[in-house]
């Protein structure tokens, strides 16, 4: 069950609020319409609703605001607008992330695809799926949790007929299994052939809460659309007879040629035409629409102002039991409801004005002045909530690595430019084998590998902002340290591989081209390969911090690139001047303020470390992953003050 109370978006400027103190209800089993034209305020109630926009209001889901879930994308599925996934992704590929998101099984997204008719296209890129197939797959996103309540906006939108057709029939079918649905439209028809309960929305305030057979009642009417070249003349005549005979018909002239005839039907406007020899070209039923105010009778307005104060002295009294209940107790269907009584006489206004009621008080009550309301009466502000980490981070994180090509297109192009420039180097010569391994002239800042590795660490969080999979309906994406040791560790794993991979690779290139001259083992490869590793890694953690603190892909690589030019001059500037201590001995010294022995030679290790990042090279690239990950706890600690 959902209870929208009080809801208000903040001022824009000189602009009134895009929706301003909208209360309602959407009761489980039952399919729910919000109606509304386009800027009618549907998609900001929405968003009011799951916390997404700041403004005013609380909405409780099953007795609980949405904050106050545990884990919210089990409880509503959401569907605002496109899959916002990478084009080169996979429908089941992309399925597969949220899986790892929402914490469900890897098997729910076979059964979801069936579901939604996907199963010929799991293997489909979504950027080439049509309008049909993108709204399919966000509703499998949706039902991916099996939740109890889906909210969608505009979920037919752009459909066909048949599309519009079947997709409102699994939300039929959700709701005939004890769901609760809201969606919003701007087809008058197609909330009430649809929904069984219409909210009419008008410049962001609500005018009517209605029973779909009510809707249909009052604010559709049939009519008869009529085209031809003489439309002013017939509607003349239409009109003429029509007194004549005293019969209420009204004649609406549309836009060019076109009339709409109500209170007539089509076998009396086609003989009207023949006797007077007009031509008509189109001459059908339809059904046309009164407007949105047609739903309102004299005290429509009062009577939803009782709605509001009704839901509101629900609302604070069980604020108190609702906030203290557990989160994960999913049987909260007794939440603080309305009664019957006064949703009737928001829908059709039955108070008289002969009749003494709540809502003739409202009628005879002086309009209070703006700003006038006493603060404790006003609903509670709504802070933008933060999405939650993925329940599953590193398998998330692998799914979403392993998904697109970029990955492996990245690692084939550092291979292929790593083994030629080996080769061109050792044909020039005057290079050392160390550089010669690692494909690095000179010239260039940073060998290919560790580019490579700084391009797919940027990756881990620039697609994230990008391609926003984990904030889909949810808030922002989310900089949480659970998702940061996903993304560090399996940025650690492809730059290791990538590392290990080039010199492999440059070896073997080196082998096939020049013999065994040049393919011998350093002496001292113990620590090349320490520092080697550690540029490659180091380069790959200043990506996706610098990636994750800026949102951009481009500022992560652009970190990695300033590590060597800006950082590391710096760096050799400061330890350009004279030496007048040294820092031997300093393995046995640790060793002994820690009062433990190393093992397995362990002092020999931490001397090779101390060495690594007493270079130029090394320390600039620690100072820098320091700076950068003290930028990305502040960042992090920040969001979750505000």
């Amino acid at each position: 069950m959902i209870q929208a109370i009080g809801l208000t978006s903040n001022p824009r400027k000189e602009l009134p609020p895009a929706v301003d103190d909208v209360s309602f209800e959407a009761r489980p089993g039952r399919v729910t319409a919000l109606l509304g034209v386009p800027g009618a305020g549907k998609t900001t109630t929405l968003r009011l609703m799951l916390e997404l926009q700041r403004g005013r209001g609380i909405t409780y889901f099953r007795g609980r605001p949405l904050h106050r879930i545990a884990h919210p994308s089990r409880e509503v599925g959401v569907l605002l607008s496109e899959v916002p996934g990478h084009p080169a992704r996979t429908i089941r590929g992309q399925l597969g992330m949220v899986c790892a998101a929402v914490g469900v099984p890897i098997r729910r997204v076979d059964e979801v695809i069936e579901v939604v008719g996907l199963v010929s296209l799991r293997d489909e890129r979504l950027g080439t799926l049509s309008r049909g197939m993108d709204r399919r797959l966000g509703l499998a996103c949706a039902l991916l949790s099996d939740p109890h309540t889906l909210v969608l906006d505009d979920p037919a939108g752009g459909l066909s007929v048949t599309e519009g057709r079947w997709l409102h029939g699994i939300l039929r079918a959700h709701a005939a299994h004890g769901g609760t649905v809201l969606f919003s439209t701007d087809d008058p028809k197609e909330a009430a052939r649809t929904a069984d309960r219409v909210i009419t929305l008008e410049g962001g305030r609500l005018v009517a809460d209605q029973e779909a057979a009510d809707f249909a009642r009052t604010r559709l009417r049939p009519r008869v659309a009529v085209r031809s070249p003489h439309a002013a003349r017939l509607g003349d005549l239409l009109a003429k007879e029509a007194r004549a005979a005293q019969r209420s018909v009204e004649v609406v002239r549309e836009d060019g040629n076109r009339l709409s005839v109500y209170g007539s039907t089509c076998a009396d406007i086609g003989e009207t035409a023949f006797r007077h020899g007009i031509l008509v070209h189109r001459l059908a039923d339809e059904t046309g629409d009164m407007g949105p105010h047609a739903t309102l009778p004299a005290e429509g307005l009062a009577s939803a102002a009782v709605v509001t104060s009704a839901l509101l002295t629900s609302a604070s009294a069980t604020s108190t039991p609702t906030d203290d209940a557990p989160t994960d107790d999913p049987s909260t269907d007794d939440a603080p409801a309305i009664d019957e009584p006064a949703t009737a006489v928001a829908a059709t206004g039955a108070h008289t004005p002969d009749e003494p009621g709540p809502a003739t008080e409202a009628r005879t009550r002086p309009a209070a002045l703006p700003g006038a309301r006493d603060l404790s009466q006003l609903p509670p502000p709504i802070a933008v909530r933060q999405a939650p980490s993925p329940l599953r981070p590193l398998r998330y994180e692998l799914r979403r690595a392993t998904g697109v090509g970029t990955g492996y297109l990245t690692a084939i192009t550092v291979l292929v430019t790593s083994a030629l420039l080996s080769v061109l180097l050792a044909r020039i010569g005057h290079t050392p084998q160390p550089r010669l391994l690692a494909a690095w002239p000179r010239e260039c800042p940073l060998p290919p590998a560790a580019l490579g590795a700084g391009l797919l660490g940027a990756l881990a969080f620039g697609e994230e902002f990008r391609h926003p999979a984990l904030a889909t309906d949810r808030g922002t994406v989310p900089r949480r340290l659970g998702l940061l040791a996903a993304k560090l560790l399996v940025a650690s794993v492809t730059a290791l591989a990538l590392a290990v991979l080039t010199v492999g690779c440059d070896l073997e290139m080196l082998y096939l081209v020049y013999g065994r001259e040049l393919v011998g083992v350093p002496a001292d490869w113990l620590s090349l390969s320490a520092s080697w590793i550690g540029l490659t890694v180091g380069c790959a953690w200043a990506g996706v911090l610098a990636a994750g603190i800026f949102r951009s892909t481009t500022a992560g690589l652009a970190a990695v690139l300033a590590v060597p030019v800006v950082v590391v001059p710096l760096v050799q500037k400061t330890l350009a001047g004279p030496s007048v201590r040294k820092a031997a001995g300093f393995s046995e010294r640790l060793r002994e303020l820690l009062l433990m022995q190393w093992p397995f030679g362990g002092a020999r290790y931490i001397a090779a470390g101390a060495r690594l990042v007493a270079q130029p090279v090394g320390g600039a690239l620690m100072l820098s992953l320091t700076a950068l990950l003290c930028a990305y706890l502040l960042t992090t600690l920040r969001s979750r003050v505000r």
